[in-house]
């Protein structure tokens, strides 16, 4: 067995320490986050002949460099490493030099039992940006909506009732237009039809219609005072908003451009019913990856996703917990495609309705449905072909039962 190393990452420095494969010390230091630091890093584990390399972080630009050199990774849960140090050290202290040390024990002793990251091209990795950035963009959207939802409430739910999406670009113009009730005292039918005309409405509902809905939503009391600080929150908020929305809208032209052009992107495009689902389809292809050795059967696929349980077995108590431990936004992927599938998909639309049967709830179902869905994604990605109803054989089956 060749030489190993345990790596404690930081913002500034790293401490790395390096042992043979009886875990004897080769070498212990320290080295900054730095061009000159990192290249040292990876001079050292090549001169040392490291094969694998134990951290605490998946990804990132000195996991990117470790790969690149040819070391394999291990990406170990900080939980993990939490639980192994009172193997070491029973009375419970903690250092970076002493998490370099269990990282590289566990690198030593453990390793058959740890995942390895896998190298994705580069394709992969620039999607994968995108769909995270994205993912992220959208989560500051969601919050500073709530907060906008929130503020409206408090002094005008009208403005909030008037559009299906307080987020949306016609309701931000108009609450960046009309931000208080003084605002909209003098409002009618004329003035706001020609505020959507200019705006491109486009939604099914008359100026009248909306307005109704502005009038008959409650009337707050707010003094003089109070109001201008809402109004200036308003546009804050919805100042705050608008660029979110416009930069995610970029971002998702950029994802289908990217999808488009990534060799695994017929495998997972025809799992959708409309061509322009990228979002999700471009989630999973980045989140999945493209090197085929990182899920060797589907119920890895399954577990990493978070669609299957944990069975919890003890005596002759058995029973399936939730699985918490898990790529949490590769789950998210998997469940919004089980969640839309089964509304057009037959063969998924009798499984989820099968799992409600048996007295599961929505959540619990996507996810039974979400495992299916696992077991056939990971066939048609090792085989590196679309999906083709005409193979599924379960639903063949359904198709000549009646289903």
């Amino acid at each position: 067995m060749g030489a190993v190393a345990g790596l404690d990452w930081a913002a500034e420095k790293h401490d790395v320490l390096i042992a043979d494969g009886r875990g004897a010390l080769l070498d212990a230091r320290v080295v900054e986050h730095s061009e000159h630091g990192v290249r040292e890093l990876v001079c050292l584990l090549v001169d040392h002949r490291v094969q694998r390399v134990a951290l605490e972080r998946p990804d990132g630009l000195l996991v990117a460099r470790l790969l690149d050199a040819g070391i394999e990774v291990l990406a170990i849960h900080p939980n993990q490493v939490k639980a192994a140090r009172e193997r070491f050290r029973p009375a419970g202290g903690k250092s970076d030099p002493f998490d370099a040390f269990v990282l590289c024990e566990l690198a030593r002793t453990d390793h058959h039992r740890l995942p390895r990251l896998a190298p994705s091209g580069d394709e992969t990795v620039a999607l994968r940006a995108l769909s995270r950035s994205r993912e992220d963009l959208v989560a500051m959207r969601v919050e500073l909506a709530n907060r906008l939802r929130a503020e409206l409430d408090a002094f005008w739910p009208g403005a909030r009732a008037i559009f299906a999406d307080v987020d949306s670009k016609i309701a931000l113009a108009f609450l960046e237009r009309y931000p208080s009730p003084l605002e909209a005292k003098a409002l009618g039918p004329k003035r706001l039809g020609g505020f959507l005309a200019r705006n491109g409405y486009c939604g099914r509902r008359s100026a009248q219609e909306l307005l109704e809905r502005l009038r008959r939503a409650p009337v707050g009391c707010a003094g003089e005072a109070e109001l201008e600080a809402r109004r200036a929150i308003v546009l804050a908020l919805v100042a705050a908003l608008r660029p979110l929305v416009e930069q995610i809208g970029l971002l998702t032209s950029q994802i289908r451009g990217a999808l488009a052009a990534h060799p695994d992107a017929a495998i997972f495009g025809a799992l959708f019913c409309d061509p322009k689902s990228a979002v999700t389809a471009a989630g999973l292809v980045a989140e999945i990856g493209d090197n085929r050795a990182r899920y060797p059967s589907a119920d890895a696929l399954a577990a990493d996703a978070g669609m299957s349980p944990v069975a919890v077995e003890s005596g002759k108590r058995r029973s399936a917990a939730f699985r918490r431990g898990c790529d949490h936004r590769l789950r998210s992927h998997f469940a919004c495609l089980a969640d839309s599938t089964r509304h057009w998909h037959p063969w998924a639309g009798e499984v989820y309705r099968r799992a409600r049967a048996r007295g599961c709830d929505h959540p619990h179902a996507i996810r039974v449905l979400g495992r299916s869905w696992a077991r056939v994604l990971w066939r048609c990605w090792q085989d590196e072909a679309p999906y083709d109803p005409a193979r599924h054989g379960n639903l063949r089956r359904l198709q000549t039962q009646g289903g």
